[in-house]
């Protein structure tokens, strides 16, 4: 056989992961031997994506769940052997809440982030005023957009359904996905079949009546408010469930060198020399970064400063989760819903919180309920210079007034993650296409991660993946 050739992954979490796993099956398809090597600058792999037990309880400190209706995760999942660890959200409790006016209040059946597929919910709910209604009706006569340009989320649904739909309820559902300022989001880059049911239908009220004619798998979930929560699903362990499938598949053919950094990248002109932090120098025939795009930059910086200068334009906002855990007896609140989101009009210093245990089962001891605290975001910096204590009481105040939540928590932890939600802001298709026209000239070399095309889970693993074929083919 021939002498393997060399992969270095820049970066081990989700996405280095399971860029690491397809290079190995790759590898087995081809019959090319590797030697793959990723490097980490943190303990831990996995990144972002994580599980803890605390007292009974059981945390995912990072995501908790994952699309099913994008086929990145399910289909890692089935292949490392732990489809059978998947799990549905609870219908039981499926819905949103938003705040209104101090209370929570059930988000519509069938409001779904920007769209209303049922009628007589939006004719009911207390959350619009009669004119917002109206308004909101009056979608089905608003004419498409001619022009197709780069569209923010907050002017999109000013155009389609009015003001009160945007600062009451589609503001705080997407501003929990994304943690970001609705007026600089790019609508295109973030939800496009919004706007590919304006173009296709003429209104996005025609598009879900069309919508509601046909059978679909989905059928049963169109109902539901917020999300699509039928269409997410968890595990039984939480996602270290599929850290840990991963790491232990991974480390039978690849190595995996913990807390060290990489800091410097150069072509050689027949493949790549990195530097480490431990004064080592590789030598490597691929390398993928799977880095947040401001850290690829500085990497890149040394031999190409335009294209460094184009992933440092990709902003990132920081934002932390304080989970907490509690007994149901200290809490008003029923907590009949999956979770609470805040519009910004509330003027309240929290984003979102989310009822774990109402989504998925055996994460809190019975009689007691685990809640994951949002904090921050492109909104709120100012929340992240709170010292841990100062946040954890920031939350518990907030807890109070929202939900009714009194009495000392069985246990309160501070998850920190500073620069790590890319913001899909206006012009972000262009930068990343840009971005992928720059890199391309450099054999070898690829990108991956939540900064370009999708941060959800099945996003994050899909571009590693193909990110990994393309190194395959290239070096």
């Amino acid at each position: 056989m021939s002498e393997p050739r060399r992969i270095v992954i820049v970066g081990a979490g989700l996405s280095g992961l399971a860029a690491a796993h397809r290079f190995q099956e790759l590898s087995v398809e081809r019959q090319v031997p590797l030697d793959i090597v990723l490097v980490e600058s943190g303990p831990r792999a996995g990144g972002a994506v994580g599980t803890i037990r605390e007292q009974g309880y059981l945390v995912d400190t990072g995501a908790d769940s994952f699309l099913t209706n994008k086929p990145g995760a399910v289909s890692l999942c089935r292949r490392l052997g732990i489809e059978d660890r998947l799990i549905p959200t609870d219908t039981k409790y499926r819905g949103a809440l938003v705040l209104y006016e101090g209370r929570p209040v059930p988000v519509p059946d069938g409001f779904q982030l920007l769209s209303p597929t049922a009628l007589w919910p939006m004719v009911t709910t207390p959350l619009l005023s009669p004119w917002g209604k109206l308004r909101l009706f009056a979608e089905y006569f608003v004419p498409p957009a001619k022009n197709l340009i780069d569209e923010s989320l907050a002017s999109f649904v000013r155009r389609r359904l009015g003001a009160e739909a945007l600062d009451r309820l589609v503001q705080p559902l997407v501003g929990g996905i994304y943690t970001s300022d609705p007026e600089t989001l790019s609508l295109a880059a973030t939800i496009p079949r919004f706007l590919e049911m304006e173009q296709r239908h003429g209104s996005l009220i025609r598009a879900a009546l069309a919508d509601r004619k046909k059978p679909s798998a989905e059928s049963s979930d169109r109902t539901s408010s917020g999300a699509r929560y039928g269409l997410f699903a968890g595990l039984k362990g939480g996602l270290q469930d599929l850290v840990d499938a991963l790491t232990t598949s991974v480390s039978a053919n690849c190595a995996i060198r913990l807390e060290t950094r990489v800091t410097s990248l150069k072509p050689t002109g027949t493949g790549w020399r990195l530097g480490l932090s431990t004064g080592e120098w590789w030598d490597a025939d691929g390398v993928l970064l799977t880095l947040p795009t401001h850290a690829a930059s500085e990497l890149v910086d040394d031999f190409d400063k335009p294209l460094a200068g184009l992933l440092s334009e990709i902003d990132y906002a920081s934002s932390a989760i304080v989970v907490t855990g509690h007994k149901l007896a200290n809490v008003r609140h029923p907590l009949n819903a999956f979770g609470l989101v805040i519009p910004e009009r509330e003027r309240r210093k929290i984003l979102a919180v989310s009822f774990s245990s109402r989504k998925f089962p055996d994460r809190a001891p019975e009689g007691c309920v685990l809640l994951r605290t949002f904090v921050g975001g492109a909104l709120h910096p100012e929340a992240m210079l709170q010292t841990d204590e100062e946040m954890i009481a920031t939350v518990r105040e907030e807890l109070a007034k929202t939900l009714g939540v009194t009495g000392e928590p069985d246990f309160a932890k501070v998850c920190r993650y500073v620069r790590a939600m890319p913001q899909y802001t206006l012009g972000h298709l262009d930068r990343v296409a840009a971005i992928e026209a720059g890199v391309k000239p450099y054999r070898g070399l690829e990108l991956a991660g939540t900064g370009y095309r999708g941060v959800g889970v099945p996003d994050a693993i899909e571009q590693a993946e193909r990110a990994a074929e393309r190194v395959f083919e290239g070096s």
